[in-house]
């Protein structure tokens, strides 16, 4: 690992400290052994642990090394998750691209949040392509963390364990298998046994949320040298220096050392194939450069005018109405320039948006009515000082 990552890292240790102080306060009284076993767990000390289940002819593991399965094969398993009141349990679908040869070992992940088809499609187009018998290393994909959001085909996990709540999966990661929520127990499962022990690197893939649709880009910290090398291998318009949140889940694989970023593929609950190819292309453009597949490099990010932004600006709605873009995603503005318009039902001009930053359209609400409060464009721009981490309004 590079100076360069453990100085990234070293930028959010005082808030992985916090979520791990947090986590610790919620560990149940008597639940001693409990937490033994996810420290045993963290390591995948005992390798693979199949449950004995079988799921339409596919098996069940609670704990998974990769090293365990048979090189030069594809493997179908799912991954018993957190269980639900009933002590079911939710499962999620783990594919292994095995490589016939040693190699670096890639994770691809999905399903994040339950409203994102784009980023799954995305995920099992490159699993698709993969030749096992070719490859060097193996590509580990999971299309479908937070099940409960994916059934449903919305943003948020439907929490029940204190009442109904709705909680936004990519909020909680490293997890934790003792806390009080299933989704912050389900992402320490997910993360202890199942993806950081199988990972040299990860990619978390993302769309925008339901009513707002996002252009082709890649969230990446550009000062990490092993990042900025995958992230730049994609032929997307836009890159988002910024670390974003510290607790979404390529920032928990870059807190524990593991190189990761997160692309963003259009907008929520249907699928871009036009975008999705471009992010199919650099996926396997990022796995022939750490040598797991072989072949000439595809389209890059040299092949297009990338815009490099580190802030993003939040237009918000003022008014309720109909709103009317006059701008396209990825369309450079100016400050001062008008970039929506909002009528209410008597066709009436209630409110007019303008960019207050120089930059490019990263983000447009794609529902054709709005209340107040909402945002109603992103603009992706430099910013000179940049103060801590910065939120943003969804």
């Amino acid at each position: 690992m590079s100076e360069e990552l453990k100085e990234g890292l070293d930028r959010r240790d005082f808030m992985i400290a916090s979520i791990a102080t947090v986590g610790a306060s919620a560990v149940l009284a008597g639940n001693t052994g409990s937490a033994i076993a996810q420290d045993t767990a963290a390591g995948t000390a005992g390798g693979t642990v199949y449950t004995g289940d079988v799921i339409d002819g596919k098996k069940v593991v609670s704990t998974l090394d990769v090293n365990d399965l048979a090189p030069g094969q594809k493997h179908l398993l799912y991954f018993q998750g957190v269980q639900m009141p009933t002590g079911q349990h939710w499962h999620v679908s783990v594919t292994v691209a095995r490589g016939a040869n040693p190699g670096k070992r890639g994770v691809l992940t999905s399903g994040v949040h339950g409203d994102e088809m784009s980023s799954i499609h995305t995920v099992q187009t490159v699993m698709n392509q993969l030749d096992p018998a070719q490859m060097s290393g193996t590509v580990m994909a999971v299309t479908d963390v937070a099940r409960p959001a994916i059934e449903s085909m919305q943003r948020r996990w439907p929490n029940f364990g204190r009442g109904p709540d709705l909680v936004d999966t990519n909020r909680v990661w490293p997890g934790n298998e003792n806390d009080i929520t299933a989704p912050s127990r389900h992402a320490g499962l997910l993360f202890n046994r199942l993806l950081r022990p199988n990972a040299d690197f990860a990619i978390d893939f993302h769309t925008g949320t339901t009513g707002f649709e996002v252009a082709a880009f890649n969230i990446a910290e550009m000062d990490i040298p092993e990042i900025k090398a995958m992230a730049e291998l994609y032929p997307v318009g836009q890159i988002f220096d910024n670390p974003t949140y510290p607790n979404v889940l390529h920032n928990a694989f870059v807190a524990a050392g593991i190189p990761s970023f997160c692309p963003e593929i259009g907008a929520a609950r249907h699928l871009d194939l036009e975008m999705i190819s471009l992010f199919v292309e650099g996926t396997m453009n990022v796995l022939k450069h750490h040598g797991i597949v072989a072949g000439p490099m595809g389209r890059t990010g040299k092949d297009v005018s990338v815009f490099v932004g580190n802030s993003a600006f939040p237009i918000l709605a003022t008014a309720g109405g109909l709103v009317e873009h006059l701008v396209k995603l990825n369309d450079k503005v100016e400050a001062g320039q008008k970039v929506a318009i909002q009528r209410n039902s008597f066709g009436e001009v209630v409110a007019e948006y303008t960019s207050g930053v120089a930059g490019e359209i990263t983000g447009q609400r794609s529902d054709a009515m709005s209340e107040p409060g909402n945002p109603l464009v992103f603009i992706l721009f430099n910013k000179a000082t940049q103060e801590g981490v910065e939120t943003y309004p969804e």
